[in-house]
């Protein structure tokens, strides 16, 4: 049931909505609940909600179980001298640290077992079994609908109440309806606990600005997702899957095409999703901010996929940072280095850890490893080498604050980026390199005739319109321009023309029917 769908517009959304909107506000969770696992047996299979439930069952003792070790130092460190407080305070965190482990190892381990069990199989036989005459045997694996996504949340949760950033929930349906809320089970964002919980569950009467807004939101996601990804698409398959018949510069625009695909596509989904919780009153984390308008890669990456950069830096950044084998090699660090060293060499160090859950986040694949290396080491390399490019700027009279060099340093950042989109796209890592090369290699200027490219001339034309529109409101949001509100201002009759106006072009202009193929989600995958 993807989310373009009619089915899941009108029939699923518009009738959950009218059901969320006749029941009394005490049970208004239970409709939501109810549409949640409703949508995830549709989207995927009636057994494989075992494993969503499996999650919520154990993160849901598990924080109940932090909690009560929390509270019983609490009741009786009082009555304990300094020395007995110090050693039960170390009980009770290694009972704390073993709840842990065991949360993870059935949830992670669920998620690694299934996503990683052959890959990391087919390397150690590559590297070390194959020569001893031992294999590790492929299995035939399945994954579950949205696991990827829901066990982030799910360890987030957990690991909050570890941290003690907020209390257990003891209300068993509060988390379901936080883990399997059907906005987001499927491709995010990846919410955090406090920040949705109380909305999903708490129950909203019928708004209309939320409902126009959310509807807005909606159609925006649509327009971007299959007015332009799905034709863009298009034109990407039609020279990836036969890259060596085209010139170097048939395959530039292909891997521009496949950004373009990329973030119209998953920017498009989280306006679809955004959109469809902000109809029940419930606001989601934002997932995309204008990522390329980013000066730097750093910044990129705080634009794009927020939520899973977020969920890295404040439990693998942070985990890794905190830890007391990190500690020591930051005290070794200090000890042996200067004062510029000390400072970047532990941090450069846990972002490694950083990087390589982030490739293997997106894929149990070489490739995508690389494409979490890839960027790593141009983040490592900025960081070091910024004492030398401030002093090459000075040298060279360049004002950092003027329009020119944004622009330099945009396109910069847009180039570094679609050379990890060709990583992330090719079918591995040596198709990746092959075309990066051929792209100087096979160079023409002489590029090949629309059709030739997978596009007609009329296909071309809408994606290179429909680009500049999400430029334009890219702009516009940059500077601060709050377009959903603005519009909301308007008279009742421009006001309506314009939301008509805008579904007509998304129906009219989709690519879909005859000719076209319908796309999947490319982050539902993961």
């Amino acid at each position: 049931m993807a989310y373009t769908t009619y089915v899941y517009l009108i029939l699923f959304l518009g009738s959950t909505f009218l059901l969320y909107n006749v029941f009394p506000k005490k049970y208004k969770w239970l409709v939501l609940l109810s549409a949640s696992y409703l949508y995830y047996i549709a989207a995927s299979c009636l057994w494989l909600i075992v494993f969503l439930f499996m999650t919520t069952l154990t993160v849901y003792l598990s924080a109940i179980w932090l909690d009560k070790i929390n509270d019983l130092f609490q009741s009786v460190k009082k009555l304990l001298d300094r020395d007995q407080k110090k050693s039960f305070k170390e009980k009770l965190l290694w009972q704390k640290k073993m709840v842990m482990i065991l949360m993870l190892l059935i949830n992670i381990g669920t998620l690694a077992f299934l996503k990683y069990f052959n890959f990391f199989g087919d390397v150690l036989n590559f590297a070390l079994l194959d020569h001893m005459n031992m294999h590790i045997p492929m299995l035939k694996l399945f994954l579950p609908l949205g696991i990827s996504f829901y066990t982030l949340q799910a360890v987030s949760y957990v690991i909050d109440v570890y941290r003690g950033k907020y209390k257990a929930d003891r209300n068993f349906g509060r988390v379901a309806l936080f883990l399997a809320f059907f906005p987001t089970i499927v491709e995010g964002p990846i919410a955090r606990y406090d920040q949705v919980a109380q909305q999903l569950f708490e129950g909203h009467s019928f708004h209309y600005v939320n409902l126009t807004q959310g509807a807005q939101l909606i159609l925006w996601g649509m327009f971007k997702k299959i007015v332009i990804a799905d034709r863009a698409n298009m034109l990407v398959n039609h020279v990836f899957n036969d890259y060596t018949k085209f010139s170097g510069l048939s395959v530039i625009i292909a891997v521009i095409f496949y950004t373009i695909q990329l973030y119209t596509e998953f920017s498009g989904a989280m306006d679809i999703v955004r959109g469809s919780a902000q109809i029940f009153s419930v606001n989601l984390p934002e997932n995309f901010r204008q990522p390329f308008f980013a000066k730097s890669i750093n910044e990129f990456w705080q634009r794009w996929h927020i939520t899973l950069g977020a969920w890295l830096r404040d439990y693998v950044f942070y985990s890794v940072s905190l830890s007391n084998p990190f500690k020591k090699f930051n005290h070794f660090v200090r000890k042996h280095c200067n004062e510029y060293f000390s400072k970047l060499l532990p941090a450069t160090t846990a972002l490694f850890f950083v990087w390589i859950c982030n490739g293997l986040w997106h894929g149990a694949s070489i490739k995508y490893v690389m494409y979490g290396m890839y960027y790593y080491t141009i983040m490592v390399i900025g960081m070091f080498m910024e004492p030398v490019f401030n002093k090459v700027s000075e040298k060279l009279h360049i004002c950092k604050e003027k329009n020119y060099f944004r622009v330099f340093q945009i396109l910069r950042t847009v180039f570094i980026v679609n050379i990890g989109m060709l990583i992330f796209r090719a079918d591995n890592l040596s198709i990746a390199f092959d075309m990066f090369i051929s792209c100087f290699r096979n160079i023409s200027f002489q590029i090949h005739p629309l059709t030739h490219l997978g596009l007609s001339s009329l296909d071309m034309l809408i994606v290179i319109l429909g680009i500049i529109v999400v430029f334009i409101v890219g702009v516009m949001k940059e500077k601060g321009f709050h377009i959903r509100e603005s519009v909301a201002k308007w008279h009742i009759v421009p006001r309506w023309t314009f939301y008509i106006a805008g579904l007509f072009i998304v129906i009219i202009f989709g690519a879909y029917g005859r000719g076209y193929d319908i796309a999947s989600f490319i982050y539902a995958q993961f």
